[in-house]
């Protein structure tokens, strides 16, 4: 049985996606309850999973990072944002400036990690002579 890990890549870019798609759908639900009394904008803790993840590999290089990573730690969650402050009467604590700024930047992330995975596949392909 030949072990590869040629996906590892792949699945690191994968799972980024995943959680930039989750982040882009809860922006939205920011933005669509901007007036909502007392709603906490929601975000999600993905990049500082990924950084731990790979910084416990200091010494290695990327591929071995890569390859070493554990995927099932690589999950994005969901969070309420400064829960308890609002700088708002009404109690939320949705910025409607921010959160557009934040949404197009989070548009931009979702398609380049998209096109990231599209050509690393591209790259296997390309190795399998197809």
């Amino acid at each position: 049985m030949i072990s590869t890990n040629a996906f590892s890549y792949a699945d690191v870019l994968t799972k980024a996606a995943d959680a930039s798609y989750l982040r882009e759908t809860l922006i939205s639900n920011n933005i669509a309850n901007v007036d909502t009394v007392g709603y906490k904008r929601q975000d999600v803790g993905f990049e500082s999973v990924l950084e731990r993840e790979l910084g416990m590999s200091k010494y290695e290089m990327l591929d071995q990072k890569i390859e070493n990573i554990h995927m099932n730690h690589l999950t994005a969650t969901a969070y309420t944002d400064a829960e308890n402050f609002s700088y708002r009467e009404d109690g939320n604590n949705v910025d409607i400036d921010t959160e557009n700024v934040e949404l197009a930047a989070e548009q931009i992330r979702y398609q380049g990690l998209t096109e990231s995975i599209d050509q690393e596949f591209s790259r296997l392909k390309s190795a399998i002579g197809n």
